[in-house]
C-alpha cells in the first residue's frame, strides 16, 4: 500500500465531513487507506463517518488521548508506505496526494514533507514552513520582531519569511496540519511522543527527522485550505498556556541545560503576557458598551436633574444626595441587566432589542416604584425622562461606532450578506435552502456557471468571468458547490480573488452544512440546516435566566418537593447542578439508539423535551425527529411546559 491517511477528530464533525470527501476524491487512483481517529466527540462525529464514509477505518476512543496517542494509534497499524498526517479541518486538491507522493518517490533522502497551506480566505498561512524554534528564534517570535521584520533573515526565522512561498524549500519543520512522513523513517526515529498533549509533537518530529540524517520539505506545487484555529479554539488562554508548555517540553528534551533554562524563561514569561493580553481584551470587549452605556445614562440623570427640580420643587428645594448615589445607580444597573438578557448587547447590534430591554427595564422599574413607600419615591418623571435620554444615548452611540465602521458594532440591517453561487441549478436549489434557514435575510445575486464556457438565462456568467461578477455585483460572499467543482479549481478561484475582500464558503455534496472562514483569526462559520435556534446567544442566555430561576423556586419550595418526588437525593443533586449550570432542566434525549448527529453541543439535560411530550415507548426514529424540532425552533414555553409536566421526574439521572 501506498499511502495511509490518518485524521484525528474532536468535536468538528462538518469539518470532518468537507474533509473526508475531498480525501476520498483525491485517493480515487491511489492505493490508500484512510483512518479517523476520534477523541470522544459528543457531536455526532463517529455516526457521521458510519454513515456517510464506511470506506474509513474508524477508531472511537472513550476518552480524548490528545493528538499524539491518537495518531499513534493509526500509525501502529497503518500499512502505507506513507504516512500523512492530516487535520479534519482541511480541503486537499484532487491532485493532492498524486504530486506529494511522487516528489517523495523522487527524494529518497525525504523524511517529512508539507505543503503550501490557504486559510478560507485564501490568504497563505505561514506556519506553511517553519524553522526551529531556538530560544531567540523564540524570542523574537513572542515579542513581535519577527512580524516588524517579516523577511528579515535574522528575525523571521520562526516562520522562514526571507523563503518564497512558492518555491520548494529545505525546512526544518513541518505543520501537523498536513505532515507527510516516509514509515521507515518513523520506524527509524520513532513515532509521536505522547508528552504531548496537543501542540509541539510537530516540532519534536520534525527535529527527531533531521537529526535522523533525513530531510523536510516544503512543497508548494499542491495548495490546501487549513480553516486555522476550527479544530482547537486559539484565542483561549488556555490555548497559549497549552502551546508554550510544550515549547518548553520540546527545549527540556533537545537543548542544552543551559538553553532550555533561557527558553523557559521566554516561554513563561510570554504565557503571563498572552494570558495579561487576552484577559484584558475580554474584559474590554464585554465591558466597553455598558460601562460607556452607564456613564451615559448617570451623566443624562446629572444633567437633567437640575432642570426637573425647578419644576417639582417650585419653592426650591433639590433631591438627595441618595438618590444620585443609591436610587440612580440602581435604575442604571435593571436597565442594563434588562437590556443584556433582552439581546441589547448582541453584534451585530440590532436596535429592536435594545428599545426593547429599555422599555421592559421602565416597566419593571415602574412597577417597583409603586410598591415603595411615598418616602422612596423621588420621580417618576426622571424615570420616564431618563428612559427617554437612555434610547438616544445607547443608539446615538452605536450610530457613531457603525459610522466608525469598526466591524463589530455595525448594525445588523445593513450587514445583509450578497451572496453568489458557483454551480449547476440542481443543486443550487439544495444550497440556498439551507442558507435561508441559516440567515434569514440575503441577497441572492445569481448563479455563476462553474464551466468555463456556455452559458442560458440561468446563470449571470461563467468563471472565467468571476471576477468581474463578484466586482460588478459587489459579491461578498461566495458559496462553491463541491460536487459540481473540484476542490483544486475552488482552491485556484480563492487564490485568484485573494484581496478583493469575498468571503468563501464550499458546499459539500449531500450535507446538511456550508463551511467557510472569514480570516486567520477567526474559527470557520458555519451555515446548517438543523440547529439555527438553540444555540443563539440570546436562546442561550434565556434557557440559562430560565434554569437558575427554576432551580431558586424549587430551592423554595424544597419541603413540599422532598415529599412528592421520588428519588430525593438525584432531585436535590439535579438542583444543584442546574444551578450552577452544569446542568440543564429540558434538553434532548440521548442514548445508543438515537442518532445525535445533527444535534448542537448543549448541556446534558435532566428531562427530555421529546420523551415527555411523547412519552417513553415512542420509536428511536420518532425521538430523533423530536430533538432536532426542539433544537431548530426553540421556545421557552417548551420548557416551562416540560418542567411542569415533568415535575415528578426531577430525580430523574
Amino acid at each position: 500500500m501506498k499511502l495511509s491517511i490518518v485524521i484525528v477528530n474532536y468535536n468538528v464533525k462538518y469539518f470532518l465531513e468537507q474533509c473526508l470527501h475531498s480525501v476520498f476524491k483525491a485517493i480515487h487512483q491511489l492505493d490508500a487507506e484512510v483512518f479517523v481517529v476520534d477523541n470522544n466527540s459528543v457531536d455526532g462525529s463517529c455516526a457521521m463517518v458510519r454513515q456517510k464514509f464506511p470506506q474509513a477505518q474508524l477508531i472511537e476512543n472513550k476518552d480524548n488521548l490528545g493528538f499524539s496517542k491518537a495518531n499513534n494509534q493509526a500509525i501502529r497499524i497503518s500499512k502505507g508506505e506513507y504516512v500523512l498526517l492530516l487535520n479534519p479541518d482541511t480541503v486537499v486538491e484532487e491532485n493532492t496526494f498524486d504530486k506529494v507522493v511522487s516528489f517523495m518517490d523522487s527524494h529518497p533522502e525525504a523524511g517529512g514533507l508539507g505543503v503550501k497551506m490557504i486559510d478560507g480566505k485564501g490568504i497563505f498561512l505561514p506556519e506553511s514552513k517553519r524553522g526551529l524554534p531556538t530560544p531567540m528564534v523564540a524570542f523574537y517570535k513572542i515579542f513581535g520582531l519577527s512580524k516588524l521584520f517579516p523577511h528579515s533573515h535574522r528575525f523571521s526565522k520562526y516562520h522562514l519569511g526571507y523563503l518564497s512561498n512558492n518555491e520548494v524549500h529545505e525546512i526544518e519543520v513541518l505543520a501537523g496540519a498536513f505532515m507527510l512522513m516516509r514509515k521507515e523513517t518513523l520506524d527509524k526515529v520513532g513515532l509521536l511522543d505522547e508528552d504531548y498533549f496537543m501542540y509541539g509533537e510537530d516540532i519534536d518530529l520534525s527535529y527527531r527527522i533531521t537529526q535522523g540524517g533525513y530531510k523536510n520539505y516544503y512543497f508548494p506545487e499542491t495548495t490546501i485550505i487549513h480553516y486555522k484555529g476550527e479544530s482547537t479554539k486559539k484565542g483561549s488562554i488556555n490555548y497559549v498556556k497549552v502551546f508554550y508548555n510544550a515549547m518548553i517540553i520540546f527545549a527540556r528534551k533537545h537543548f542544552s541545560s543551559k538553553n532550555a533554562r533561557l527558553f523557559t524563561f521566554f516561554i513563561t514569561l510570554a504565557i503571563y503576557f498572552r494570558a495579561v493580553l487576552a484577559i484584558s481584551s475580554r474584559m474590554v470587549k464585554v465591558s466597553f458598551l455598558p460601562i460607556l452605556d452607564f456613564v451615559l445614562l448617570f451623566l443624562g440623570f446629572w444633567l437633567i436633574a437640575p432642570q426637573w427640580e425647578h419644576i417639582k420643587f417650585p419653592d426650591g428645594g433639590t433631591f438627595p444626595i441618595e438618590y444620585f448615589t443609591i436610587v440612580v445607580p440602581a435604575y442604571l444597573i435593571v436597565w442594563i441587566s434588562v437590556v443584556f438578557f433582552s439581546g441589547g448587547y448582541d453584534k451585530p447590534v440590532k436596535i429592536g432589542r435594545l428599545v426593547r430591554g429599555m422599555v421592559v427595564g421602565t416597566g419593571f422599574i415602574l412597577i417597583v416604584y409603586a410598591l415603595l413607600p411615598e418616602m422612596f419615591r423621588f420621580s417618576r418623571a426622571m424615570i420616564l425622562l431618563g428612559t427617554i435620554w437612555g434610547l438616544i444615548t445607547m443608539i446615538g452611540i452605536r450610530s457613531l461606532l457603525h459610522a466608525s465602521r469598526l466591524s463589530s458594532f455595525r448594525f445588523d440591517f445593513v450587514s445583509k450578506t450578497r451572496i453568489a453561487l458557483v454551480g449547476e441549478p440542481q443543486e443550487a436549489e439544495r444550497v440556498i435552502e439551507i442558507i435561508k434557514q441559516a440567515i434569514p435575510q440575503f441577497d441572492y445575486l445569481g448563479l455563476i456557471n462553474p464551466k468555463s464556457e456556455g452559458t442560458n438565462d440561468q446563470y449571470i456568467g461563467t468563471l472565467d468571468q468571476l471576477k468581474d461578477i463578484v466586482e460588478i455585483n459587489r459579491i461578498n460572499e461566495l458559496v462553491f458547490c463541491a460536487s459540481n467543482l473540484p476542490a483544486q479549481q475552488i482552491i485556484r478561484e480563492m487564490l485568484r480573488l485573494e484581496g478583493t475582500g469575498v468571503s468563501f464558503k464550499i458546499a459539500p455534496p449531500e450535507s446538511v452544512s456550508i463551511i467557510g472562514s472569514n480570516s486567520i483569526d477567526t474559527a470557520g462559520d458555519l451555515y446548517t440546516v438543523d440547529f439555527n435556534n438553540i444555540t443563539k446567544p440570546y436562546n442561550l442566555r434565556k434557557k440559562r435566566l430560565f434554569d437558575f430561576a427554576a432551580s431558586m423556586l424549587f430551592l423554595c419550595t424544597l419541603p413540599i418537593l422532598l415529599l412528592i418526588v421520588p428519588e430525593r437525593l438525584r432531585m436535590i443533586n439535579n438542583i444543584i447542578s442546574v444551578l450552577f449550570g452544569i446542568k440543564t432542566w429540558v434538553g434532548f434525549q440521548l442514548d445508543s439508539e438515537i442518532n445525535t448527529m445533527h444535534l448542537p453541543q448543549i448541556k446534558k439535560s435532566v428531562l427530555s423535551w421529546a420523551v415527555i411530550n411523547s412519552g417513553s415507548n415512542t420509536k428511536p426514529s420518532e425521538i430523533e425527529k423530536l430533538n432536532l424540532r426542539y433544537a431548530k425552533d426553540y421556545r421557552l414555553i417548551n420548557d416551562v411546559l416540560t418542567l411542569s409536566k415533568g415535575i415528578l421526574k426531577l430525580g430523574k439521572t
